[in-house]
């Protein structure tokens, strides 16, 4: 299902500072961080190998995009992999808004999804979505600010959106003018598996279990299919003179790793 906070434009030291957490299978095999692609267009980001795509991936030529599923009952058979959405702009030349006008033209190929397209040498980030069904696709330029996207549209008020949203933001003010440091906020922020209250769950027409399961910003669900939860967490700041880091906390074999890798957008 995957969440993430941001701070966009906002911050006196950060461009960008992006946290994200991954759910999916524990069995679904994933390659952690790391660059591949060809040429120019080299991505930095982890792989779902299944599917071929990302949830999450940048660039040293300042493209950043990341990707949410909507929680919803029934998946659509045959369709697309939303894995290919963020490939799509990180590998191309285009605009954030040419791409999310792209993607718009293509939504009902795809299960429900939320994508971010940013070009952080323009100062341009878009929201796409795909849902609610039956409307047309929702292309939304992001202001600058503190920002949450979970399973719902964008800045959606879910409990756990609202919790990660109000810790992000009284961590952000207790450094106040200072640089954060990424690895002590996926402890103090991403790691949290405080779970809503039963009466206080979206009405997603899920199983209420299956709702209350998902509601904590850290999830671990025991299912039919085997172990359902959050796979790996990535933490990207940017600076405003494009001098970026993307730590990443990630489980492997069972064990809990971590690693950072540094770039400078050219």
């Amino acid at each position: 299902m995957c969440i993430a906070a941001w701070i966009w434009q906002a911050h006196p030291v950060h461009q960008i500072l992006l946290l994200l957490n991954r759910d999916e299978f524990h069995s679904r095999p994933t390659k952690a961080v790391g660059w591949w692609g060809e040429g120019s267009k080299k991505i930095l980001g982890g792989r779902d190998v299944l599917g071929g795509g990302t949830w999450m991936g940048c660039t040293k030529d300042g493209r950043l995009a990341f990707l949410t599923n909507v929680l919803e009952p029934d998946a659509m058979p045959g369709a697309r992999t939303r894995g290919d959405l963020p490939l799509r702009y990180l590998q191309s030349n285009k605009s954030p808004l040419d791409v999310a006008t792209e993607v718009a033209e293509e939504a009902d190929e795809y299960n429900g999804f939320n994508l971010i397209l940013a070009d952080l040498t323009t100062n341009i980030m878009v929201y796409v979505s795909n849902r609610p069904k039956g409307q047309p696709a929702t292309i939304q330029l992001v202001s600058p600010g503190l920002h949450v996207l979970s399973n719902a549209r964008l800045d959606s008020p879910w409990q756990k959106a609202i919790r990660l949203g109000k810790n992000f933001r009284e961590l952000l003010m207790k450094h106040g003018d200072d640089e954060v440091e990424v690895k002590d906020i996926v402890e103090r922020l991403m790691t949290d598996t405080t779970k809503a209250d039963k009466d206080r769950l979206p009405n997603t027409g899920c199983d209420p279990n299956w709702e209350h399961g998902l509601s904590s910003i850290f999830i671990e669900v025991q299912t039919d299919q085997g172990l359902y939860g959050t796979r790996s967490t990535a933490a990207l700041s940017v600076s405003y003179d494009g001098e970026a880091s993307l730590y990443e906390k990630y489980l492997e074999s069972g064990i809990w790793k971590d690693h950072t890798v540094n770039y400078q957008i050219e």
